[in-house]
């Protein structure tokens, strides 16, 4: 041992230094080594964790996406498919209205006197129009049918007026004469001035409804006169038997073409196929989705690829769940919904690639922030590295402290951001900061960038959560409306447990959340009750406010002890004061005299009622109608009057009953509805209603319920004598 200077050589003190120089030295070389160990392997653990973190956006984003395709598609093809069907059904409404009263016309037309008629003039055009064509060699001052169905002018001049679905009505005599109402006087008459023959017999609508014997929609046509496609619902009307007339109704289709050709998007459509599986309207300009004439076009249900195939065969028949095909080499996602009147089906068509590509944007916004905060790391590592080796003799005199300090500042918060990072799963996708990652370097800006990408993942599928919890919570208010309804109507029973001279009971089921349909029975005074049943044109909540604001006028009338004929007459003039959605109902307005039986009822377009016969069955009785409540003002309602002996029954109801519509679109019809009625006539109010109800079920079966169901029924028991033992003894 020596000292030089007073510097001690040799001996314990020089050893310890020694030794503490060996260590820090190997401490030092072993940290270096350490470092590169760690940086090598964060940049495998980050690769990793981006690759698992990948694979999981990527599975929950398309199985997202996919269960949002799988409620948004279906219901809006559903709902598209709803209003073109409603559109169609209106149409159907109102020739099986004109059919009506073409067949009453020409089975009393001795009570009728020829009504005149007019040639087009072109003088009119623009103007709805009451006109007559004829086939060629045809005289139409011959034809005693066409000036009976001229009487039918007024009825085909409102119902075009009222409607901005028909492009024109008609009655068309089976001596080749038509009746119609349009507004193009000018298309019917040549350069000449004069009017154009027309080939009634020779129409397709003329021959394919006296071939089916009803009503019938044809195939899309070229308007005779203006080439404009359309289609003609049409049906024919007997007298003893042999053809008298055709009625019926067009509609031109560019309204609907327009609207199918807007819906394309980048990758999306909506398209139109037909009962035979031909796309009648679509956007689409080649592919199998290409509408073509329907000479030329492919039935979709015979094309090869065998997958499309039977979809479209499905769709033509009910609704389908969201589909996935494989279509001219690329990946589709399709839904149908079928038209119930035409047999047609809307068709959703969405490419997959399409629905993938926020998927891929996040993907790629993931990818590009991994890679960013990646390389920040490891130009901030290179940086520490290259620190380090510069003040290699600073740590060398820090020693223990040093080393362990830099140990535990840059290795621990990568180990525990590694753990963090490995413990992400499908369950947890949020990275949170802790403190030890807050290093103020590129470990807290690499865990700063983990966790604001895992906070955009978890907002993105909350944005997901929040808008399905909206479709809910609009679910949950049509709910509300349905009871809001069923509260407006009678529904505690017995509804007058304190007046035995009668016994009512009523029911109504609405098709869809809310419906047009309602009925009311009330007290006008001590001796009469007024009953109510009547039935809105059109579906879901904006009939369903027509009808409460209906009700509501034809009680206030009533209570005011007018007549039905003047409560009639009174509600359409308060309704058609202020009805710009041109909406209309038909009602069955009766006044019940308790004390002597007499009903006295006016009926404005319903069905006909069904009275109990002496001989112990159910009968209708047909009533005369006067027009729908709200389709023309200024007109006046007719009354009739009716005995009731005790023990008598009234069976009321909507169109809903014989409209009853099973899987093979066979209606229900009055005679099956007689049929339930007669089962037991006998039975109360309540049990009748329940016998019908029950017949409709078994006949509609799993078929979807179109119409709103509504029935009233009321016996009447007369005024109950006292008993003259019971009278003596008090």
């Amino acid at each position: 041992m020596k000292y030089i200077r007073g510097i001690k050589i040799g001996g314990l003190q020089q050893k310890i230094f020694n030794l503490v120089l060996i260590f820090i030295l190997a401490l030092v070389g072993a940290y270096a080594a350490v470092s590169l160990y760690h940086q090598k392997n964060l940049a495998e653990i980050v690769q990793k964790a981006s690759s698992e973190q990948q694979d999981a956006i990527s599975t929950i984003s398309q199985n997202t996406m996919t269960a949002v395709l799988e409620t948004s598609m279906v219901r809006a093809t559903a709902l598209q498919a709803y209003i073109a069907n409603d559109l169609f059904s209106d149409v159907q409404t109102d020739v099986l209205t004109l059919q009506a009263f073409a067949t009453e016309l020409f089975a009393h037309k001795d009570q009728f006197h020829p009504h005149p008629f007019y040639e087009p003039d072109p003088a009119k055009a623009g103007i709805a129009t009451v006109q007559m064509q004829h086939e060629l060699g045809v005289d139409p001052a011959d034809s005693e049918a066409l000036g009976m169905a001229a009487n039918m002018s007024e009825i085909m001049l409102a119902m075009f007026e009222s409607s901005g679905k028909l492009n024109s009505c008609f009655v068309a005599t089976a001596d080749g004469c038509i009746l119609f109402v349009d507004d193009r006087s000018d298309a019917y008459v040549d350069e000449n001035g004069a009017v154009q023959p027309f080939a009634v017999r020779e129409r397709p609508w003329y021959l394919q409804a006296v071939e089916a014997g009803e009503l019938i929609f044809t195939g899309v046509e070229l308007d005779a006169f203006t080439d404009v496609p359309g289609l003609v619902c049409a049906a024919p009307v007997y007298l003893d038997g042999e053809l008298a007339a055709v009625v019926g109704a067009d509609i031109f289709l560019t309204s609907i073409s327009d609207y199918v050709r807007d819906t394309a998007t980048d990758g999306g459509f909506l398209c139109v196929v037909d009962e035979n599986g031909q796309v009648l309207f679509s956007p689409a300009e080649t592919g199998i989705f290409k509408a073509e004439l329907s000479e030329q076009a492919a039935d979709l249900r015979s094309v090869e690829n065998r997958d499309l195939a039977d979809f479209v065969t499905k769709a033509l028949r009910e609704r389908t769940s969201l589909t996935q095909l494989e279509i001219d080499g690329r990946e589709y996602y399709l839904v149908g919904a079928p038209m119930e009147t035409l047999g047609w089906t809307v068709l959703s068509v969405v490419e997959k690639e399409i629905t993938e590509q926020p998927t891929k944007a996040l993907l790629g916004q993931f990818e590009s922030i991994n890679k960013a905060s990646l390389a920040e790391y490891e130009k901030g590592a290179a940086n520490s590295t290259r620190t380090v080796l510069v003040l290699t003799a600073v740590i060398v005199l820090l020693a223990l402290t040093s080393a362990l300090m830099l140990a535990s500042r840059v290795v621990k918060p990568l180990e525990r951001m590694t753990q963090k990072i490995q413990a992400l799963g499908s369950d947890n996708l949020q990275f949170t900061m802790e403190d030890s990652f807050r290093t103020k370097d590129e470990i807290e800006i690499l865990a700063e960038n983990f966790a604001m990408l895992s906070g955009k993942t978890v907002r993105y599928l909350q944005e997901v959560e929040r808008i399905t919890a909206e479709k809910e919570r609009i679910g949950t208010e049509l709910a509300l409306a349905t009871r809001i309804q069923a509260d407006m109507l009678p529904n505690i029973y017995p509804a007058f447990p304190d007046r035995p001279e009668f016994d009512i009971y009523a029911s109504m089921d609405p098709a869809k959340e809310v419906g047009g349909d309602f009925y009311d029975f009330f007290l006008v005074d001590e001796d009469h009750l007024c009953m109510v049943i009547a039935d809105v044109s059109g579906k879901g909540v904006p009939a369903a406010l027509f009808m409460m604001a209906s009700k509501i006028i034809l009680a206030s009338q009533a209570k005011q002890g007018k007549t039905p004929a003047q409560i009639l007459t009174d509600a359409n003039a308060a309704i058609c004061s202020n009805n710009r959605e041109q909406m209309f109902v038909t009602v069955w307005l009766g006044i019940l005299e308790l004390s002597t039986g007499r009903l006295t009822a006016a009926n404005a377009g319903h069905e006909f009622p069904a009275i109990l016969q002496p001989d112990g069955s159910f009968v209708l009785y047909k009533d005369k109608h006067g027009f729908v409540i709200g389709g023309m003002d200024g007109i006046r309602y007719k009354e009739y009057e009716l005995r009731m002996e005790p023990g008598a029954k009234l069976f009321l109801y909507t169109d809903g009953v014989p409209e009853a519509t099973n899987a093979d679109n066979t209606l229900f019809g009055t005679v099956r509805m007689l049929e339930a009625l007669n089962e037991a006539p006998e039975a109360s109010p309540q049990q009748i209603l329940k016998n019908v109800r029950a017949a409709v079920d078994a006949f509609v079966q799993d078929a979807e319920q179109f119409d709103d169901l509504t029935m009233l029924c009321i016996e009447y028991q007369g005024r109950q004598q006292p008993d003259a033992t019971n009278t003596s003894m008090a």
